[in-house]
């Protein structure tokens, strides 16, 4: 193991790469912090412009890539990823960080090695949201569904038994932190995930309609959004996104609800600003989409559970609804109109959380599990000289397979 920091060999580990979202956020900051590291992935099928966070970067990717299809289904292929990424030979790293919300985590490494893994998240669909994600698919019963709970259940095991190859997690969030405890029994350190507030500027002149922008799959619940705005008929909505729940929103949108589907940033980042407010329906892990409203200078209305508890101020940078009910949602909002909102104390709360603030939390975490690491490495390999730990390079090593083929010999000799 090397100790000097320049000549460290650092390892990358993302899950995949099919687009540039918040994990890949996160990867991006990582390697500005260690720009000499490599980059590994299941899969890469970023286009030009979505790699441009590589900057010329090669990325090392597992046999699922050249699969028939790999690269565009790779997800149904979640039964052949804890074999793909234990393939992956780190044995030339000195340290390996995994950017891990499904199966990153699991590389192999040995004792030689730091193993640190910053955890978006367990994975979901095999822990605490299996019934959600089976009910979303239609594989919540029938033969499909028993197969699909059993390749889950190996998943569980997998996942479990791999987290003690987990030198030190960090977490997103407190609310991953308490999650990551209850599936690994392991505690985290929280480094929040980078917020480019720096594209956003902050915006006082707001306009009469709220706003809400995500994927739009069912556990996002926007259809709760479009519901109450429903009921609100005097109330204007934008929703912004694209899914596989579009088709279906824009069916039950009301007059007074505008469905944009995908939208470039600048025309997100232009509604941000403009809006009264931004609305949320859904249970996050952090919510980086909350912090990008707040850093317009827009206030927030959260389904108070997860991620939003941490990254919104209640009564200062926005409210929360307690139920995920259309009429909870359209009490908020009413109560919401009687208050007086900041927008720039929304933009100080969001500047919390920039690209910066996380650079240095996540540098400081790793550099000091390193002299951590470093020092014990140290120790054990001055002790490994002397006593009985030493034995094993005192004897020669033919000595030691005579030894063990005479121990054999003595198994085979015993009663049976």
């Amino acid at each position: 193991m090397c100790s000097i920091h320049s000549k460290r060999r650092i390892a990358i580990v993302h899950d995949w790469l099919p687009v540039y979202g918040g994990a890949e956020r996160v990867l991006e900051q990582m390697l500005k912090v260690y720009p000499e590291a490599d980059v590994f992935s299941l899969i890469d099928a970023l286009d030009e412009k979505n790699r441009e966070f590589l900057n010329g970067r090669p990325v090392k990717t597992s046999f699922v890539q050249k699969l028939p299809g790999g690269k565009r289904f790779y997800r149904h292929c979640f039964p052949l990823m804890p074999l793909a990424i234990e393939q992956f030979d780190f044995s030339g790293y000195d340290m390996v960080i995994s950017s891990s919300y499904a199966f990153a985590k699991g590389v192999i490494t040995g004792p030689r090695q730091l193993h640190l893994c910053y955890c978006h998240s367990p994975i979901r669909y095999a822990w605490d949201l299996q019934a959600q994600y089976l009910k979303e698919s239609k594989l919540d019963r029938g033969v499909k569904s028993w197969l699909v709970r059993w390749l889950l259940h190996m998943i569980r095991m997998w996942d479990n038994r791999t987290a003690a190859g987990v030198d030190a997690f960090m977490a997103n969030s407190r609310f991953i932190a308490r999650r990551i405890e209850k599936v690994y029994r392991r505690e985290a350190t929280v480094v929040y995930p980078p917020v480019n507030v720096e594209r956003f500027e902050t915006c006082r002149d707001k306009e009469d309609f709220y706003v809400t922008a995500s994927r739009l799959v069912p556990y996002k619940r926007i259809d709760l959004i479009i519901e109450a705005f429903n009921g609100m008929p005097d109330r204007q909505l934008v929703v912004i996104g694209d899914g596989p729940e579009l088709p279906r929103l824009k069916r039950m949108a009301g007059p007074n609800v505008r469905v944009l589907g995908w939208q470039p940033n600048e025309v997100l980042k232009d509604h941000l600003q403009r809006a009264r407010g931004f609305v949320f329906g859904g249970e996050e892990d952090f919510g980086i989409i909350l912090l990008e409203a707040q850093a317009c200078g827009t206030p927030v209305i959260a389904y108070g559970r997860g991620g939003a508890l941490e990254t919104v101020v209640e009564n200062e940078t926005g409210l929360f609804f307690g139920e995920q009910r259309p009429e909870a949602l359209r009490h908020a909002v009413a109560e919401f109109e009687t208050r007086e909102w900041d927008a720039l104390n929304c933009r100080h709360h969001a500047e919390r959380f920039s690209a910066r603030t996380f650079r240095e939390s996540f540098q400081s975490f790793v550099e000091e599990e390193w002299s951590r690491f470093a020092a014990e490495s140290s120790g054990v390999e001055t002790r490994s000289t002397q006593g009985w730990k030493g034995r094993a390079q005192d004897v020669p090593q033919g000595e030691i397979i005579d030894e063990v083929a005479q121990g054999l010999g003595m198994v085979q000799m015993l009663p049976s």
